[in-house]
């Protein structure tokens, strides 16, 4: 059996900048392999390794790293011909990209910041296509008037609004009665607590009432028609619908939105009532303003222009719950986890699209002087 030859190092008396190496440089050397090298003088311009007698990937590695950090060139390392092949196919895999720049998230951040705007421009996209194949089909109601699923739209009307009435109801009085006792902690500084009665009444009526109303169905009733309609589409019972010649538009959606569009308007006007009772309390327990002069106040400066202006958006916040719940149900991918995750992207959307639509409107209807 033949002895293994230590890595060796000797120089060329033929020329000054050149050594000539030998030996075997292999995995089982490869500790005297790196003694051997850092024994190379300065000033060395190339390397004879045509002695070396058995090579393989450790050594070519050793030997290409020993002429990077020494500023050699590509061809300053001469092999013997049989190792050529190794070598070709080391110099190809080895990795000598520089080492990558610390990472300090900005650029994370900006990458996820781009996602989610592309993401939510493909959203407003897809909700403003479904907006028009659902016009489309409610007009074609007009002339097919049997198409309609009156059952399933009073049905879901009793889920979305007489189930609603105790907590809009109550989440109204409340926010009432609170919004009156902050008013009356500034106002009672300049001795005008009766000013209650404006800032109660004109918050409810115009604003508080239809975004309450809308805040709650979006987390009520926009997730519950996701997770409707995502449990048929994970069953595979839209395939089924579909299948049977019937529209999923149709027996799924319109009934949905048709409720909403009479439930949300009807809910809100109970939040106005609500909202005033809560101001209408805390004015006779806090205040000191008797019931019937909290009422004669509110009916002397009050009108009815403030309260249209907030029924004016319900029907626009009902349409846009009931869509948003119908699309992301239908965009279930067939796993409990999608379920999830479009039931929560759902009321999501609901609920920013509702605020940002309210605060549009209300500088809309400032600068018109509604």
């Amino acid at each position: 059996m033949t002895q293994t030859q230590p890595p060796r190092l000797e120089p060329d008396p033929n020329t000054a900048h050149q050594v000539r190496l030998s030996g075997c440089w292999t995995l089982a050397t490869a500790l005297q392999m790196g003694d051997t090298l850092r024994g190379i003088p300065d000033g060395t311009l190339q390397l004879d390794a045509r002695g070396i007698t058995q090579l393989d990937s450790a050594g070519v590695l050793q030997l290409l790293r020993f002429a990077h950090r020494a500023g050699l060139a590509d061809d300053a390392i001469l092999y013997r011909q049989a190792h050529q092949a190794l070598v070709s196919t080391i110099e190809e895999v080895v990795d000598d990209r520089p080492r990558p720049k610390r990472d300090f998230g900005v650029l994370a951040a900006l990458d996820r910041l781009g996602r989610s705007v592309h993401a939510t421009a493909q959203n407003i996209v897809m909700l403003v296509n479904f907006l028009g194949e659902n016009l489309v089909k409610a007009a074609r109601l007009l002339r097919q008037p049997r198409r309609f699923r009156l059952t399933a739209a009073v049905h879901h009307m009793e889920q979305v609004g007489l189930d609603a009435v105790p907590l809009v109801a109550l989440l109204s009085y409340l926010v009432g009665a609170v919004i009156a006792f902050l008013g009356s902690t500034i106002l009672s500084d300049f001795g005008a607590e009766i000013y209650v009665v404006e800032l109660v009444s004109i918050a409810f009526l115009r604003e508080f009432a239809v975004l309450l109303t809308a805040i709650v169905l979006a987390g009520r009733t926009a997730s519950a028609f996701t997770a409707q309609i995502g449990a048929m589409k994970a069953g595979e019972e839209i395939d089924a619908i579909q299948t049977l010649g019937l529209d999923p538009i149709d027996l799924l959606v319109l009934p949905r939105v048709a409720a909403l569009l009479l439930m949300l308007p009807l809910l809100t006007f109970v939040a106005m009532l609500a909202g005033l009772a809560g101001g209408v309390t805390v004015g006779a327990f806090d205040l000191d303003i008797p019931p019937q002069m909290y009422l004669a106040r509110m009916h002397e400066t009050i009108e009815v222009r403030h309260m249209l202006v907030g029924l004016s958006k319900a029907p626009v916040f009902a349409v846009i719950i009931a869509l948003i719940g119908c699309l992301e149900g239908l965009k279930v991918e067939g796993t409990a986890q999608s379920v999830g995750e479009r039931t929560t992207s759902s009321v999501v959307q609901t609920i920013s699209l509702v605020i940002t639509l309210d605060a549009l409107a209300a500088l809309w209807f400032m600068h018109m002087g509604w």
